[in-house]
């Protein structure tokens, strides 16, 4: 069952203050600017920039076709200043010539990634361990393995690895021998099932500690199954390549993994390309982006207090230099 209750955006308000400059360069209202909103969920952050900006065009961009599809009902009061694309986020390019525009002509993009508040209220598609649900975690329900194929299928060392890289679990290998121990007995079909396997196989004084005992495991499935940090690593260097000069980014991650990987591509997009061991920059050489935040921004009391699920947010958000002459 879809729950309807409406889904607070993380950092709306910081972030249309970092994109703004971008979208308001040739009229107040956002009149000839474009934006990507490349995880469009069920729309929050789409319809806070659409309001704020009147004549600002949205391309918005999902691999989950109820998200697209409750999107769509939520944005339709902007008609045709709003085009919607079913894809990934990797998938920026095709969603731009899909919506007639080219790399090079986007003022704004915005990522708020990992699972939404629409998926994991939603208990039908077993992101949420809390629930007793299916587990299947595809954010595209039309293709590709769901968590009980990985966990039926996969082997102990693949396992292993799956939950020690993506849930950073330090008890993967404990896990891994559980799991396959568990499967040979039954396979592995709901959430309830596994949150039961993970009470048993992690010790008692860990589990006090660290949040949920299931949590790690979860975000590791969840993270296999939809390719996420492959996709993100494909996503962060098309984004940057979309925007014209002075166009911005900004991205909101929430575990270490994403925002190791996004710091990773930001930090290269501002350094100077001038060969190091040269007395001064060469002209031509400067970076190709200036940062808009000092490191990783947090949620403050006030953001917390509002929408708790922005606990782990961290906003980073850069600016493409503005070359000689360009526009």
């Amino acid at each position: 069952m879809t729950d309807r209750r409406p889904h607070i955006p993380v950092l709306l308000d910081r972030c249309v203050e970092l994109l703004a400059p971008a979208l308001t360069r040739r009229s107040a209202d956002g009149a000839g600017a474009v934006m990507i909103d490349a995880t469009l969920g069920a729309g929050g952050h789409s319809e806070g920039f659409l309001t704020r900006f009147p004549g600002l065009t949205l391309i918005g961009l999902d691999r989950d076709q109820t998200a697209l599809r409750l999107a769509s009902e939520r944005l339709a009061p902007f008609g045709d200043r709003v085009h919607l694309v079913h894809t990934a986020y990797d998938g920026i390019d095709d969603a731009l010539t899909q919506s007639g525009y080219r790399p090079g002509e986007l003022d704004g993009i915005l990522f708020d990634l990992g699972v939404s508040s629409m998926q994991l209220d939603q208990a039908e598609r077993g992101f949420a361990y809390a629930k007793d649900a299916p587990l299947d975690m595809r954010m595209d329900q039309t293709s590709g393995l769901t968590a009980a194929d990985i966990l039926n299928t996969y082997d102990a060392r693949t396992l292993t690895r799956v939950l020690r890289e993506y849930g950073e679990e330090k008890f993967a290998s404990r896990i891994a021998g559980a799991i396959v121990r568990e499967r040979a007995r039954r396979p592995f079909t709901t959430t309830t099932q596994l949150v039961e396997l993970l009470y048993a196989a992690i010790p008692a004084p860990a589990r006090r500690t660290g949040g949920h005992p299931a949590k790690r495991t979860f975000q590791a499935l969840r993270t296999e199954v939809n390719g996420e940090l492959d996709c993100l690593r494909a996503a962060i260097p098309a984004a940057l390549d979309a925007l014209r000069p002075g166009g911005r980014i900004a991205v909101e991650a929430y575990q270490s993994l994403e925002d190791r990987i996004v710091k990773g591509y930001f930090t290269d997009a501002t350094a100077s390309r001038t060969p190091e061991g040269l007395p001064m920059e060469l002209p031509g050489y400067e970076p190709l982006f200036t940062s808009l935040t000092r490191g990783a921004e947090r949620a403050d009391d006030h953001e917390l207090e509002l929408n708790p699920r922005s606990a782990s947010v961290r906003l980073r958000a850069l600016e493409k230099v503005v070359t000689r002459g360009g526009l």
